[in-house]
């Protein structure tokens, strides 16, 4: 099952359909299947052999969809890279997967450069003209057989590595294979959320990231078309919704608390917008209920996910204002344990790490491991398949899931639990906070205090004795935070996720 005969065989059956509109152009089924065999041939008579990774430091386009197409045809290991990290954080990406080439679009020639000055024997391309030493996408496409490349041995599935968002450490990469690929964005996403064959994708989110390399999974196997925004503006998007009779997307609470109020202004230009689903983070229940108030025949779905796995729970548009603050059930076929620290089952309805089991690493669900990382896999790979997710959860009498909080992320203070993200849903429902972020500090009376970042609601304004008094009402006081720090931005990934690390550099 691998993606480049997917994308084939979806080509015979809708030779003409757009496959992708990007910036004013449109490719065609038949034009990615070409392209992307010419560029496969084109790659391996390079020497480019099984195994090795090509970097794709691209923002999204359709050069990043037609560079994964051929990428897959030839055995190799795309290696998808958000261009919004630091030249630093591109570097140690570089150093961990050592790619062979490094495909960059001209924006980010100078960081490509500098990112790889220590790597060896690697060849740049740009999606541009080629500079000295440079290859270009174009040229090589051109240069490419066009017929097919031979077939893949059924040996060789490693397909793509994904490198987790790092909001606690360093990222690392995780390896997903064709497999992986083809059964969750091809059978499992598309059957839970009820995904037609003619769905108008609006791609909005990173596509260096799962969530948005889910909806090329989505083209290889489905036929879906992409309309993939290069940069997000919700008057933008919008647009293309009228303009493109757009019938799904996706995004990240981040994302919608822009978009919504466009949509709200415009209503009559959303009207064929079927399917919406949201991940990335907790769906804010006043977001949500907004959200469907306003487009009540909207089809919501929201879920909790992860690169290692994809989607694990998923809450469907019929539960969505019965369990507003749940993160759904778990898809079927998905397999789930709640354990303490000691890796015991915890009783039902009690908090505990969730560990995943979705057929054997690699084959359906799970990552195959982490790239050369022997002691990030003995840690996260158990007896029996299951995976460690670092996800705290508790689930309800009727199979609901409730996020608690991220494993690293809990605060023990003075021998007391202390879950963050319950802290931060209290502070969530003062009037003037609009996000807020809690981590532990160290403390000489108790080990660990609360302490809690706020970014207030424009036109407000807050003090310490405010948010503390707030949380005094609403949860037990060894809970209250200790320190509160109002801060312009909460530091974020691309993918939307609040980035701890740097707060806890800050400390308060």
């Amino acid at each position: 099952m691998k993606l480049g005969d997917l994308l084939a065989n979806t080509a015979k059956r809708h030779p003409d359909r757009d496959a992708l509109v990007c910036g004013g152009g449109r490719v065609s089924f038949t034009q990615l299947d070409d392209q992307a065999n010419c560029l496969a041939n084109a790659l391996m008579a390079r020497g480019l052999a099984v195994g090795e990774r090509i970097a794709l430091y691209l923002p999204n386009g359709a050069e990043l969809v037609i560079a994964i197409a051929g990428i897959v045809r030839t055995g190799a290991v795309f290696v998808p890279i958000s261009t919004r990290l630091s030249v630093a954080e591109v570097r140690f990406i570089f150093d961990d997967c050592r790619p062979a080439m490094i495909v960059f679009s001209p924006a980010f020639r100078s960081a490509a450069h500098e990112a790889a000055a220590g790597l060896d024997h690697v060849q740049l391309i740009s999606t541009d003209a080629a500079e000295a030493g440079e290859l270009s996408l174009d040229g090589l496409i051109a240069e490419g057989a066009a017929a097919p490349p031979p077939p893949l041995s059924m040996d060789t599935d490693d397909c793509a590595i994904g490198y987790t968002s790092g909001t606690t450490g360093n990222p690392k990469g995780a390896i997903t294979t064709h497999r992986n690929i083809a059964m969750v964005h091809g059978l499992i996403n598309t059957a839970e959320w009820n995904m037609a064959e003619n769905e108008r994708i609006l791609v909005i989110t990173p596509m260096a990231h799962r969530a948005g390399l889910g909806r090329v999974g989505n083209l290889f196997f489905r036929g879906s078309t992409l309309v993939i925004m290069e940069n997000f503006d919700a008057a933008g998007a919008v647009n293309l919704i009228r303009d493109e009779a757009i019938t799904f997307t996706t995004g990240v609470p981040t994302i919608l608390r822009l978009l919504l109020p466009e949509m709200k202004r415009r209503p009559d230009d959303c009207r064929t917008l079927r399917t919406m689903v949201v991940t990335g983070e907790v769906f804010p229940v006043a977001l949500k209920m907004d959200l469907m108030a306003a487009f009540p025949e909207l089809q919501v779905h929201s879920f909790l996910a992860q690169t290692e796995v994809g989607i694990i729970f998923n809450l469907r548009p019929e539960e969505q204002r019965s369990h507003p603050e749940s993160c759904g059930r778990p898809v079927p076929g998905m397999e789930v344990r709640f354990v303490d620290a000691a890796l015991n089952d915890v009783p039902p309805g009690d908090p505990g790490e969730v560990l995943v089991r979705y057929g054997a690493p690699g084959e359906i669900a799970t990552t195959r491991g982490y790239f050369e990382r022997p002691d990030a896999n003995a840690e996260a790979f158990l007896d029996g398949g299951w995976m460690r997710t670092g996800d705290i959860c508790r689930m309800d009498a009727d199979g609901f899931v409730y996020f608690v909080d991220r494993a690293k992320d809990m605060i023990v203070s003075g021998g007391l639990n202390i879950y963050s993200k319950e802290v931060e849903q209290c502070l969530m429902t003062h009037p003037g906070v609009a996000d807020a972020a809690v981590i532990g500090v160290p403390d000489d009376d108790f080990g660990e205090a609360v302490s809690a970042f706020i970014e207030v609601i424009d036109d407000h304004t807050l003090d310490r004795e405010q948010i503390i008094a707030h949380c005094a009402e609403k949860i037990a006081g060894y809970k209250k935070p200790k320190h509160v720090t109002f801060v312009d931005a909460l530091p974020r990934t691309n993918s939307g996720k609040v980035i701890k690390g740097q707060l806890r550099e800050r400390k308060t």
